[in-house]
């Protein structure tokens, strides 16, 4: 007997922390429950027939109000109450993920001789985020590459740019990412992730424009998020000036590096507290 409710992200997870606050016709307050770690209101203390208000909070997301009405039973049924981050935005649910490699994509485009595109991508790679409970803001990437996985679907291509012309993979082995901060951008969904990037022994700050794509079960019994991330880098910014001018003053491969990332996480493991 009593209240019951089930506590909801946008993408269906429980809120397992949110407070509900029931108030009569008058605003006095009559009940107050915590939900569950299934994001769960069961059988809360029966109330007196008649209509009352149900606010429910949780730190990180926007309050939200919903109305029930109480039989005489002292049964009443929320059913779900969606809470939406605060400020309008979303991420996965809070805690560690672990990126999957073999899910996931890292890639390049360079332009080659003024006229179109050479398009790389690294094979290895790792990386690791967490999702920060109370303030989103403060959630954590770091990645780690694999320079010398470089592959453009040309060996010799591929050789140079391993070289000391470029990525120099013998002496800098990998190319590290580890944020510094995110900050929402324009839409629900859009994300800027400041961080630095380290490549070719040149540590840089970087800013990442992120699109969170969603988040589901996968066939394997886990749960998986989603995201893409672009970034345009400028290669003599680290250190990597090696050019060949062609006819008409053309360089052979454009100085400004257009970064694309597509990549699952899997919900477990994650970075290490700090």
């Amino acid at each position: 007997m009593g209240l019951t409710a089930r506590i909801r992200t946008r993408d269906g997870w429980a809120v397992s922390h949110a407070v509900v606050t029931v108030t009569d016709m008058t605003g006095t307050q009559v009940l107050r429950a915590e939900a569950d770690a299934e994001g769960a209101v069961r059988d809360a203390m029966p109330l007196a027939a008649g209509a009352y208000t149900v606010i429910v909070t949780a730190v990180g997301y926007a309050p939200a109000a919903a109305s029930a009405i109480v039989t005489a039973s002292g049964r009443a049924e929320v059913g779900t109450v969606t809470l939406a981050r605060r400020g309008g935005t979303e991420l996965p649910p809070p805690g560690p993920w672990t990126i999957d490699p073999a899910h996931s994509s890292v890639a390049a485009v360079a332009q080659h001789l003024g006229i179109s595109s050479v398009r790389g991508r690294f094979t290895q790679f790792a990386g690791a985020i967490e999702i920060a409970p109370d303030d989103v803001t403060k959630s954590r990437v770091e990645a780690v590459v694999r320079a010398g996985s470089i592959d453009t679907g040309n060996d010799m291509r591929d050789g140079h740019l391993r070289s000391a012309d470029f990525l120099d993979v013998e002496k800098y082995p990998e190319i590290t990412f580890r944020s510094t901060g995110v900050t929402a951008a324009a839409g629900s969904d859009r994300w800027t992730v400041h961080g630095e990037l380290g490549m070719h022994g040149v540590v840089r700050p970087v800013d990442l424009d992120l699109a969170y794509l969603g988040t589901g079960a996968d066939p394997w019994g886990g749960t998986r998020a989603a995201f893409r991330a672009t970034a345009e880098l400028h290669r003599d910014d680290f250190a990597m000036n090696y050019n060949q001018v062609v006819q008409a003053g053309i360089a052979a491969i454009g100085t400004t590096l257009k970064v694309e990332l597509d990549v699952q996480a899997v919900q477990g493991e994650g970075l290490p507290q700090a």
